[in-house]
């Protein structure tokens, strides 16, 4: 059927999400999936919404999830994107300010999905080296550019880039776009988004899916000056004008206005993280410093990809990346405790 495609498309190098088995039983820590449930009043808002409303399309703009984000972050709604997820939101991010001809920079190690919406959307990048710690280089960006992405934390590193050195990079590319991809920001470190009314070329993105425990669900947000808004806005509505659908906008909204349940959750990945990295320690394992909910860690005298097999033999799923660089780590997300222990206990017995 190839002979049927646009000529473009037999060049693509599609991304490859994390694996979702159907083996029953498994302990699945590998998709960075939140191990509690969303908030109640998410679960409620969404189960009102199911009746005769249905028949009706949704509002294209939702507002009422529009202002829950800008009333969370102090921001005005104006400033605030949302779309089917973020990874939905950074492709209209990708084709709506990145198209400038020079190449767009991001980390060697990062999201994978980045080199791929460049090559769907033909725009050169760089990729820049972290240093030996797996950290980013403000530096290394002060160069001339088509613009500047970065998750932070980091993915799949987990390690945290602090405000200031953010604040640094953006005062070095007052004519560059930065997005700062902030999937896993609740776990450990302060938004970018308390700088978005000082500096005109920052774009925020987030997700729903990590820390409020909605990835069935698929709604990610951008938050930035209001121009950078509206071309966000120009994209989706010559692509989709009804990215999100009615139970999306409540549950959404509702989730964000339940912020002591979002708390806890929050508190509970973290506390787990920092017991999983301290056990895992005691194995042997050297872990990188993660303000997310997952760790990457590696064994000095044990193969990564072997470790990932045998685990998988014991019902216990990790991410393992073949990349040069990082194909001795394994990500691995932050489950229960009775999760993480039976994690614990399968590497016990390699």
């Amino acid at each position: 059927m190839s002979k049927f495609w646009s000529p473009f498309v037999k060049d693509l190098v599609p991304y490859v999400p994390g694996e979702q088995p159907k083996i029953a039983n498994l302990v699945k820590l590998n998709t960075n999936e939140n191990p509690y449930g969303p908030s109640p009043k998410a679960i409620a808002a969404m189960q009102a919404e199911v009746g005769e409303s249905l028949r009706l399309y949704p509002d294209p703009n939702s507002d009422r999830l529009k202002h829950a984000v800008a009333d969370y972050y102090g921001v005005q709604p104006s400033q605030v994107f949302v779309g089917n997820g973020s990874d939905e939101v950074l492709a209209h991010a990708f084709y709506g300010l990145f198209q400038h001809g020079r190449p767009l920079l991001f980390p060697d190690v990062t999201y994978s999905f980045y080199p791929v919406y460049c090559g769907l959307y033909g725009i050169p990048f760089e990729a820049m080296p972290l240093d030996e710690q797996f950290q980013i280089r403000v530096e290394d960006y002060e160069r001339p550019n088509g613009g500047i992405i970065f998750p932070n934390p980091n993915a799949p590193t987990g390690c945290l880039l602090p405000l200031e050195a953010i604040e640094k990079l953006l005062q070095a590319n007052p004519d560059s776009v930065v997005v700062v991809d902030e999937a896993y920001i609740d776990f450990g470190g302060v938004s970018a988004i308390c700088l978005v009314d000082r500096y005109p070329n920052l774009l925020v993105t987030q997700t729903l899916s990590k820390s409020r425990s909605l990835a069935g669900l698929r709604v990610g947000l951008a938050v930035g000056h209001a121009d950078l808004i509206e071309a966000l806005e120009r994209i989706k509505n010559s692509f989709n004008s009804y990215p999100l659908d009615r139970m999306a906008i409540v549950g959404a909204a509702a989730a964000f206005e339940d912020k002591v349940y979002f708390d806890a959750t929050c508190r509970k990945v973290i506390d787990s993280r920092e017991h999983l990295i301290a056990e895992l320690g005691k194995l042997g394992f050297e872990v990188l410093p993660s303000a997310a909910n997952f760790i990457f860690a590696r064994h000095p005298q044990k193969d990564a990809a072997g470790i990932a097999a045998g685990l998988r033999e014991q019902g216990v799923i990790v991410r393992h990346f073949k990349q040069e660089r990082i194909a001795q780590f394994l990500r691995i997300t932050i489950g229960t405790p009775e999760q993480n222990q039976a994690l614990l206990d399968a590497l016990a017995t390699r």
